[in-house]
């Protein structure tokens, strides 16, 4: 008999929503930075990001090292998106991943809603537990990875004016000297 499990989480990202859907719907760019995939690519050759793209995913060895096949559906950038598994993903039937990405002021309003279809009654609270992990952790990194391309340009920014202002203060200095020795 099988058991359904809903997860939704929202969370509030200091970013464009085009930026948001691309680092979170692009399997190359999710692995780099989801904690939870250890391989995401396409499958065949030339694979992009549409409505019935294959990707092939595979899980890190905390989440059993589960390797599936999903299919993208509903995606219309850069407001939502999400896939399917084609075949059951161990214990589960059925797994389905979509996210709305809303604009707000000053950020983004993200949403991860899982879908679980679990095979065998027994096994739906520890599989509920993992997935809430799951979602949890990906948003978390997903919110850190932007706020760390945030920082590391902030910091270049400022690294930048810095050296403006040591080179504006050297010029100044020999501009001193040059009226000095004029004198």
């Amino acid at each position: 008999m099988s058991e359904s499990i809903h997860i939704k989480q929202t969370i509030v990202v200091r970013a464009r929503p085009d930026v948001l859907y691309r680092l979170a719907l692009e399997p190359k760019r999710r692995a780099k930075w989801d904690p939870n995939l250890a391989k995401a690519e396409y499958e065949g050759e030339g694979g992009r990001l549409a409505n019935n793209s294959l990707v092939r995913f595979k899980f890190t060895r905390r989440l059993l090292g589960l390797a599936f096949t999903a299919k993208y559906g509903q995606l219309q950038a850069p407001q939502r998106g999400g896939w399917e598994s084609v075949r059951h993903v161990g214990p589960l039937e059925k797994l389905t991943q979509g996210w709305v990405f809303k604009p707000m002021p000053g950020g983004t309003e993200v949403t991860l809603t899982v879908h679980g279809k679990v095979r065998f009654k027994w096994v739906r609270v520890p599989v509920e537990r993992v997935l809430h992990n799951m979602v949890a952790t990906t948003l978390l990194e997903l919110q850190r990875t932007v706020d760390a391309q945030g920082a590391q340009l902030m910091e270049d920014m400022g690294r930048e004016l810095a050296e403006k202002q040591k080179a504006d203060q050297k010029a100044a200095k020999e501009a001193a000297k040059a009226a000095k020795r004029k004198k």
